[in-house]
């Protein structure tokens, strides 16, 4: 099992960026798919979660109305469509099957002006 995360960067408050993480080494199709992330000095946490056809969709309080989580389910990959980017939103981001415990080695997202 692998992920590979992409598409982060520095950007400046109000700006926008779009994460992708690319899995392998199962039937990405078969499991739903999250992303978390970790900012200095805090716990991992839960950002999104999106079912394994891609139906159904969950957000963190923090999140909703901002981030929109997709997936391709042909390319074996997972989107994090991030709008409105706060100062707040600075972490490194990661994504994840639930139901495995591995992790990739997630990506930067920087908000500052």
């Amino acid at each position: 099992v692998r992920f590979s995360e992409s598409g982060g960067g520095l950007v400046q408050p109000g700006g926008s960026l779009r994460l992708s993480c690319a899995a392998s080494g199962f039937t990405f199709s078969m499991y739903a798919m999250s992303w978390y992330r970790q900012a200095p000095g805090k716990e991992r946490e839960l950002v999104a979660l999106i079912t394994s056809a891609g139906s159904s969709t969950n957000y963190a309080d923090s999140v909703k109305g901002r981030f929109t989580i997709s997936r391709d389910n042909a390319k074996n990959t997972v989107y994090l469509q991030m709008n409105s980017l706060k100062p707040e939103d600075t972490a490194v981001y990661y994504c994840k099957a639930p139901q495995f415990g591995y992790w990739g080695q997630g990506t930067q997202v920087t908000v500052s002006p």
